[in-house]
């Protein structure tokens, strides 16, 4: 079951509607909206449930484990805190510029995962909505469904994303919770026989991925009117770009645009980040609230993630995805597309884009290089900023002269998403909701404008203030000795 309807503890005059737990997301979240008497709409709140703590007992582990560490906070996009995490440290231990063979092993480790997790993503978690519609039967809507009429989509997305994982495996060890990417470089080049064993695949890979992005702009079309004004709300984007403005998921320079598409800035070097972004709190959540400070709270919000990325850049530097690229842009000259539906289109210009990078760096021989790791003078913090799949991603780190970490700040993708999912969440909530009675397909169409975003809830949790902690000592037949609580 879905969602779960109660009449808990409310304002006067209010009934709360609590979806819980929002579902095909990675992570626990759940969202709470208030009615009063005629069904109208007074709140609408998507809240972060879990606690998770990473930036806390992190504090005292040496510098060299932290890259292995923080990958726990997923299991989904493990990948990118590993490679955010190793960027950071890299300037711990002074090495400002990688070797050859490193970067390039480190990109094709981060474009198997951005391949590996937007196949996982539009297949099997958002296209049960888009191929059966918002309000499909419950048991319909869902991957067992969608294996069951559209078998051949259901196999490109599992064989996508198989064929990310094993892109990942040769570059970082394992599928999941490598080890490859160490401060300083990597720990093991890409032999000829591991990259004789994916190229073959390449003609197959880059055919799925172009049909991807066709499946999304049919769908899209399909539904235009619908979808263009689904959860609209306008915002500021964010992300990182490359040399010349080019897309870049792996390294790059922070860039912000406003509404309108106008520079905020441009050109911000990742160790500089703090000047330009501030983090905010709020009492009913454990993700923060990110803005750009020269804005304020109120008007600094952005989005980050597939949709920011594309508009953002001024070119994707492989042919096929700027092709697809043009083509979306045309849809709305001149002007920004903030339409969450939109991201799914945007998901999949970068996936094959993935593709197309894979396919070149596979046939790049600096794989196979044995000179792996860089130095130089040691610095006591750095910076890492990589694009993991869901967006923008930051990872600082302050490390004493014993090599343990002191501090560390983490702002994940999702936690720069959280106001544009807020505010489209009570969007959707006003135009679909309000005055009508909540019927369960209803209330699905509150978390497929959640589920545009990609959310990783898991990755995106942070503690407010002092949390309520009970320690209970039981002897061993279980009887209650003692009984310590801090509220």
């Amino acid at each position: 079951m879905t969602f779960v309807l109660e009449k808990a503890a409310a304002p006067a005059g209010l009934r709360r509607i609590v979806i819980d737990p929002v579902s095909r997301v990675e992570g626990h979240g759940k969202v709470t909206i208030l009615l009063d008497a005629d069904n109208r709409v007074h709140q609408v709140r998507l809240h972060i449930v879990e606690f998770r703590g990473f930036e806390r007992f992190i504090q005292g582990r040496p510098y060299w484990e932290v890259p292995v560490m923080v990958q726990r906070l997923c299991g989904i996009c493990p990948v990118s805190h590993h490679l955010a995490a190793s960027k950071a440290l890299d300037l711990v231990v002074g090495a400002k510029k990688l070797t050859r063979t490193a970067e390039k092993c480190r990109r094709l480790m981060h474009y198997g995962q951005i391949l590996q997790s937007h196949a996982l993503h539009f297949y099997h978690l958002a296209s049960p909505d888009l191929l059966f519609g918002f309000d499909a039967p419950v048991a319909k809507r869902n991957v067992v469904g969608v294996i069951a009429e559209h078998p051949e989509l259901a196999t490109q997305g599992v064989l996508l994303r198989k064929f990310g994982q094993e892109v990942i495996r040769i570059t970082a060890g394992k599928r999941v919770h490598g080890t490859g990417a160490i401060p300083g470089g990597v720990n093991k080049s890409v032999t000829h026989a591991e990259r004789d064993e994916l190229l073959p695949q390449m003609p197959q890979i880059l055919a799925w991925a172009r049909g991807a992005v066709r499946i999304a702009v049919d769908l899209h079309r399909a539904h235009q009117e619908e979808y263009d004004g689904f959860g609209y709300v306008r915002s500021n984007l964010l992300s990182l770009v490359g040399k010349n403005g080019d897309l870049d998921l792996y390294d790059g320079t922070l860039r912000a645009r406003d509404a309108d598409g106008g520079i905020l800035f441009d050109g911000v070097d990742s160790q500089n980040y703090r000047a330009h972004l501030k983090e905010d709190v709020r009492s009913w959540s454990y993700m923060k609230f990110p803005f750009i400070g020269s804005l304020g709270a109120d008007l600094g919000w952005y989005k980050v993630g597939p949709l920011a990325r594309i508009q953002n850049c001024d070119r994707i530097p492989t042919p096929l995805a700027e092709e697809a690229r043009q083509e979306f842009l045309a849809r709305s000259p001149g002007k920004l597309v903030h339409a969450p539906l939109a991201y799914h289109t945007a998901r999949m210009i970068e996936l094959l884009h993935a593709a197309e990078v894979i396919d070149g760096l596979l046939r790049d021989d600096d794989l196979h290089g044995d000179d792996l790791v860089a130095k130089g003078p040691r610095q006591i913090q750095g910076v890492g900023i990589i694009e993991a799949p869901r967006g923008t991603l930051i990872h600082h780190y302050e490390v004493d002269s014993q090599d343990l970490v002191t501090m560390c700040n983490l702002i994940v993708s999702t936690t720069h998403n959280n106001q544009a999912m807020n505010e489209a969440i009570r969007e959707v909530a006003r135009k679909y909701l309000d005055g009508k009675e909540p019927t369960e397909g209803l209330l699905n169409h509150v978390e497929v404008a959640i589920r545009a975003f990609d959310p990783c809830l898991s990755c995106a949790t942070h503690a407010l203030g002092k949390m309520p902690l009970v320690v209970e000592l039981r002897s061993a037949d279980g009887a209650l000795v003692e009984e310590i609580v801090r509220e």
